[in-house]
């Protein structure tokens, strides 16, 4: 007989704090606070919010009439660590150190992390994260860039890309370990993967590098134009850096980031946010397409995730790009805290170990 098992989990973002309560990889609650920009802009750096987020995840659990003594176990979205394979980790100081130090980019999810260690410790219980944003499993090949001086990195949405083609395979009727597809995460940024028997060996970086223009992210950019910019004098290290990460892309173009403004400005009749729109799916097909160069053609399925798979008008563009390639299959949303839940679920299954740090 199957036992259940009680788990906190924790997904913090920029201006939210995330709590779920899982029996299993079921939800029995989740609830998201908001933090006001007013109520932030009193934090010198992401760490003086400690309290803050601490108190948030506890005052749902007050709420919900849920005691720590009834966790099994405790997961947070990871932050942005040393590159690290794909796998459930149990969080750790040397952990928390790596993604405190900013040397690998910087995100609220380490406070996640540290609330996570610090409540795991008091109830000895595993405190864990899953496929961290900077999960690698790139093949030998996916790190040249042509110049010795810059290696391509593995920066994606590897917790919802991963937990996607996990679902996507046991629809297939096969494990994760045993296909070949493609996971495309359409959201603030955009990922597109090559996944092969259960490693992603080949994906741009979503974060400040390569791939699609996404709605706040500039993509993959004309090296030379980029150059030209960077030395003109019209702009700071700090601004280029703004440009290519979070006012690029859609916002750049059109002003706004949001799926649903564009689609309205469109059914409008605006030529502009529709060609800008289809651009970005023109973008999206052709990396679909090199990663299935990259599995030589060989591809059971195509599955579309993030936030804005679920607008019809992109994925109606979309889908006749690419279905060529394989069926084509949609999971809209980010599904970060179910992800999180089925990967500690995996543990006490006994199907996945905790790896160490």
């Amino acid at each position: 007989m199957e036992t259940l098992k009680k788990i906190l989990v924790i997904n913090l973002g920029s201006t939210s704090t995330k709590v779920g309560i899982y029996l299993s990889d079921k939800a029995l609650i989740t609830e998201s606070v908001t933090h006001s920009s007013e109520e932030l802009k009193e934090f010198t750096t992401i760490f003086d919010q400690y309290e803050l987020r601490r108190n948030a995840i506890l005052s749902v659990l007050g709420k919900h009439e849920v005691s720590l003594d009834e966790l099994d176990a405790i997961a947070s979205r990871g932050g942005n660590t040393k590159p690290i394979p794909g796998g459930i980790y149990r969080i750790c100081p040397e952990m928390i150190d790596d993604t405190r130090s900013g040397k690998f980019g910087m995100h609220p999810n380490v406070i996640g992390c540290m609330v996570a260690y610090d409540l795991g410790r008091e109830k000895d219980i595993p405190a864990v994260s899953i496929d961290h944003p900077t999960t690698d499993e790139l093949c030998v090949y996916a790190r040249y860039s042509g110049l010795p001086q810059i290696k391509r990195q593995s920066s994606f949405h590897a917790l919802n890309q991963k937990a996607t083609a996990r679902k996507i395979s046991a629809l297939l009727g096969k494990s994760y370990d045993e296909t070949r597809l493609i996971v495309v995460h359409i959201g603030g940024g955009i990922s597109v993967g090559a996944h092969r028997n259960g490693k992603v060996i080949d994906v741009n970086n979503a974060l400040d590098g390569d791939g699609p223009f996404s709605p706040e992210r500039a993509g993959t950019l004309p090296t030379g134009d980029l150059i030209k910019m960077c030395f003109s004098g019209e702009y700071t290290k700090e601004q280029m850096l703004r440009l290519i990460q979070g006012q690029g892309g859609l916002v750049a173009y059109l002003g706004t980031s949001s799926g649903i403004e564009i689609e309205k400005r469109i059914a409008a009749g605006d030529k502009e946010a529709a060609e800008v729109f289809e651009a970005m799916s023109y973008q999206i097909a052709k990396e679909i397409g090199a990663c299935a160069a990259v599995l030589e053609g060989k591809v059971d399925g195509i599955a579309l995730t993030g936030s804005l798979a679920y607008s019809k008008t992109l994925t109606e563009s979309l889908i006749p790009k690419i279905s060529f390639i394989a069926k084509v299959y949609l999971d809209p949303g980010e599904n970060e805290m179910d992800a999180l839940a089925a990967g500690v679920m995996r543990y006490f299954d006994g199907k996945e170990p905790i790896a160490t740090y």
